[in-house]
């Protein structure tokens, strides 16, 4: 008998894209060429473990610890010049 699979996070190209800074298109090419496996869902649209996609994020030297995946959610920093005429 046949264990199910853990549940794992799977990414859009667009935000396997957001952590490395580069287009969505290129994502792609990297699967094309083997360096990431995509996973297509049943709409024929490709998807990117989490896993091992922040392996290959840990290849990369000087590449600082990214967050696990970019969400519109998460809060957004607004630097304020201090007034000066205080």
């Amino acid at each position: 008998m046949l264990r199910p699979r853990e549940q794992e996070v799977l990414l859009t190209p667009a935000e396997v894209a957001a952590l490395f800074r580069v287009d969505p298109k290129t994502v792609t090419r990297w699967a094309k060429a083997g360096k990431l496996t995509a996973i297509r869902t049943l709409g024929g649209h490709r998807r990117y473990r989490q896993s091992e996609v922040q392996s290959l994020l840990k290849t990369i030297p000087g590449n600082p610890v990214a967050p696990a995946v970019p969400s519109s959610s998460q809060p957004v920093s607004h630097h304020v010049k201090p007034d000066e005429t205080r």
